[in-house]
């Protein structure tokens, strides 16, 4: 679905925005910013994006699909505008998290949409194929950031960020369908509101679903940690290893090329063998890459091995995604996957918080590759927990076949 794909680009594109634009303002000392302050903006945008993923995804399995991706783009793009014209870091900070609750709700509204659309045998290749999107925004922002940081500053990133919802708002109260899979609240659980709410969420730990559900949580929680630490960080941390500011966004830049390339792979191979194997290999191949980034390259060498390092990374988190949404039925699969996503956003805090402290300390290049290495094979380890339950009506529960079912 192109409109879904869109909305998931800007999301994409302002995950990306202050890990690109955080060097320039440390440069500048604006606002008197700092490594650990900058860390604590980022923290902002994620506990707002948490606090998204988690009301909003759960209310997407009682109102609609639509309603509530076209309100989170809507939402999400008026405060990053705002962000550009913010006159204390306080306010820069509140404003990301008020962008970060419209962001938090964009992604599992959107992958949900994309599921239930998919042809049967193919939700796989469906979320990474949307998941593209996200990254090819990251990649516009660190172009953008190459580009316009050195004329125009670093508040027209904001701006242009903002200004393609203007147009894509619009197209999506037109264009956009409801899910073909959503019924009224009553029809699925019974309830209505808040109770219907409560129902869908209480559902994730009832019917042999509770261990896959805490399983997902803590894969989520190290797959985000992956995704925003390095996002958040790795510029700043490539310019400690000695690397210029130039290199550094172009480093940023091929970390998310790879995870186009790499989403469009992983999303082939798990419609071929299925997500729990595909993912259990992603996480595993990331650890490796990761601790590879620990050994300074000469020249192109930089740009393969992170390109391989964004290929695997990831792509890790987003098969997971794709699990669940394969795992879970319709009734409550939006509600599965925000609350992954939203607990998943606490691994989304703390990646930029152990970067911050990291460089505050002048350990995060080569000790920071370390720990995110560590990172990626315990949530090879979560993905391995979680298994189909036999109450789901599968009757290849638990084993890789019915993952593929």
């Amino acid at each position: 679905m192109p409109l879904c794909w869109t909305a998931v680009m800007l999301d994409g594109f302002d995950m990306v925005v202050l890990g690109t634009t955080l060097p320039t303002l440390l440069d500048q000392g604006q606002w008197g910013i700092t490594p650990n302050s900058g860390s604590a903006v980022s923290t902002a945008g994620l506990a707002g994006m948490a606090i998204g993923a988690l009301s909003i995804g759960t209310v997407t399995d009682v109102i609609g699909r639509r309603k509530v991706l076209i309100f989170a783009v809507a939402s999400f793009s008026l405060f990053t505008a705002l962000c550009a014209v913010a006159p204390t870091l306080f306010v820069f900070g509140l404003l990301r998290f008020l962008a970060g609750v419209g962001l938090g709700g964009c992604l599992p509204t959107a992958i949900a949409l994309a599921t239930e659309y998919a042809r049967n045998g193919k939700g796989g290749s469906a979320t990474t194929t949307l998941m593209t999107g996200y990254h090819v925004g990251a990649v516009l922002t660190a172009l953008l950031g190459i580009i316009v940081l050195p004329s125009l500053g670093w508040r027209a990133m904001y701006v242009i960020g903002a200004l393609p919802a203007l147009v894509l708002v619009p197209l999506m109260i037109r264009h956009l369908p409801e899910s073909q899979s959503f019924g009224t609240p009553a029809a699925r659980t019974g309830t209505g509101g808040v109770g219907a709410g409560l129902a869908s969420v209480k559902s994730l730990f009832q019917n042999g679903f509770a261990r896959s559900t805490l399983a997902f949580w803590l894969a989520s929680f190290t797959g985000l940690l992956l995704v925003y630490g390095l996002n958040t960080w790795l510029p700043q941390i490539m310019r400690e290893a000695g690397y210029e500011l130039d290199a550094a966004l172009g480093l940023l830049l091929a970390l998310n090329a790879g995870a186009v390339a790499g989403l469009l792979v992983a999303g082939s191979v798990a419609d071929r063998v299925g997500p729990r194997r595909a993912a259990l290999v992603w996480f595993g191949v990331s650890a490796l890459m990761l601790a590879a980034l620990s050994i300074k390259l000469p020249g192109v060498g930089a740009y393969v091995a992170v390109f391989l390092a964004g290929c695997f990374v990831f792509s890790s988190q987003v098969l997971v995604y794709a699990y669940i949404g394969r795992m879970f039925p319709p009734a409550n699969r939006a509600t599965a996957l925000g609350w992954s996503a939203g607990v998943g956003r606490l691994g989304a805090i703390t990646g930029p918080i152990i970067g911050g402290v990291l460089l505050t300390a002048g350990l995060a290049y080569p000790w920071g590759f370390y720990i995110f290495a560590v990172v990626g094979l315990v949530g090879g380890l979560a993905v391995f927990a979680a298994k189909r339950p036999a109450a789901a009506g599968d009757p290849a529960a638990g084993t890789e076949a019915g993952t593929r079912a």
